[in-house]
Formats: C-alpha cells, sequence, structure tokens
C-alpha cells in the first residue's frame, strides 16, 4: 500500500506541473498581446503629397463643393486604389501666372513630391503678351525644381479662343508644348479637352465647368499623372 506520505508527494509535483504549465501559456498570451499592441502602435507611412497649383479651376469655381473639382475627383480616385497620397488644391480664382510666381514661394514651405502648374488661362484671356506668361510659368517651375529636386512636375496645357487674335492663340498653344520639352516634364496637352465650348459642361459664363465637366477635367488629369504615382 502506497503511505500517504508518497501520494502527497505526488499531489505536490503534480500541482508544481500545473501551475508552471498554465504561467508558460499566460507568458506567450502576453508575449502575444505585446507584440500586437507594438504593431498596432507602429506609425502608419507618411502621404506623399500632391499639389495642384492653379486658378479657378483647379479651385472648383462655381460648384457647391470644392472636393467636386477635378482635383478633389483625384484625390476620391487615389483613395479608392488605396495609394499613400494626400492632395492639395492651392488654386485661387482669379490667378496670373504672375501672381502665380509670387505666391509659389509660401507654397513651397510644405514639402511637395508631385507639383501639377495649372496656370496662364487667365493671361490669355486678359491678352497678357505670351512671354510673360511663358517666363512666369518657368520662374515657378525654377523655383519648385530648386527646392524639392526630387518632385515631379507636370504642366496642364490651356488654349483660348480665337477671338482673342488667331496669331495670339496659337502662340499661347505652343507655350505649354514649349517648356515641357524645355524641362522635360509630363504634358496634359489641354486640360479642358471634351469641356472647353461645351455649353452642357460649363457653367453659365461658358469658361467654368460644371460637376459633369470636372469629371472629364480628372480623367485628362489621372491618364497622365497615374504612372508618377
Amino acid at each position: 500500500m502506497i503511505s500517504r506520505s508518497v501520494l502527497f508527494v505526488k499531489a505536490l509535483i503534480l500541482s508544481l506541473l500545473f501551475i508552471s504549465c498554465a504561467g508558460d501559456k499566460k507568458d506567450g498570451a502576453s508575449s502575444r498581446q505585446d507584440s500586437l499592441g507594438t504593431a498596432a502602435k507602429a506609425p502608419a507611412a507618411k502621404k506623399r503629397t500632391i499639389v495642384f497649383f492653379g486658378n479657378s479651376l483647379t479651385a472648383g469655381y462655381g460648384l457647391d463643393d470644392p472636393n467636386q473639382a477635378f482635383s478633389g475627383l483625384i484625390q476620391k480616385r487615389i483613395d479608392s486604389l488605396g495609394l499613400n497620397y494626400k492632395v492639395i488644391n492651392a488654386g485661387v480664382s482669379g490667378e496670373t501666372t504672375s501672381g502665380g510666381n509670387s505666391r509659389i514661394d509660401w507654397l513651397l514651405k510644405q514639402p511637395l513630391d508631385i507639383f501639377v502648374l495649372e496656370l496662364g488661362g487667365n493671361d490669355g484671356l486678359r491678352g497678357i503678351p505670351v512671354t510673360e506668361t511663358k517666363k512666369n510659368l518657368q520662374a515657378i517651375l525654377d523655383k519648385v525644381k530648386a527646392k524639392y529636386p526630387d518632385a515631379k512636375l507636370v504642366l496642364a496645357g490651356m488654349q483660348i479662343p480665337p477671338s482673342m487674335g488667331q496669331k495670339y492663340a496659337s502662340e499661347f498653344k505652343a507655350v505649354y508644348a514649349e517648356i515641357a520639352d524645355k524641362n522635360n516634364i509630363t504634358l496634359i496637352p489641354f486640360l479642358l479637352e471634351g469641356v472647353g465650348g461645351d455649353a452642357r459642361l460649363n457653367l453659365p459664363d461658358g469658361i467654368h465647368p460644371t460637376a459633369e465637366g470636372h469629371k472629364i477635367l480628372a480623367e485628362n488629369v489621372w491618364v497622365r499623372i497615374k504612372d508618377l504615382l
């Protein structure tokens, strides 16, 4: 017959083994929780920045919601694709290339990865000399390149009605391709392609696109910048 002392020793050993196993499981669970906690606390990757620098077309003049402008629609496309980019709408209604050249220094205080320049339309409507428009556009690009040499640059082309004079309109249109070639940057040939001159897609002023018009502008932009993302 097994003595009571032997039974006591066996019971004590079993109890110690149980406590040891329970401790191991608890430590394992704690380790897993710590790992999960650490992963949850890991900072998300910093978003890259796309700046749309332009006039009322970029700003979304006349729309109920500025997010309906082509720049806002680009952000929605980016979000739907899960791309890590943030769009900044730096459009100011009535802006000329001269005004943009004065304003760009302030804007460049914030980092950017892609810079889309959409200016010149107001120059054309005011009959500002093409040489002046060209000089200002180049100056803006030069400032961006000097501050952020690794940034990708995009130029949105613009055209004006022949009512401004056929020679002037032709020279104005050519400026954008010339600058894009000189700087080896991405060119959107004509931002308002498919929208300009179509009353159904423009506000009563015949200049600014409706929300539907901006959807087309967004496509015109997207096909040119998607490979830069």
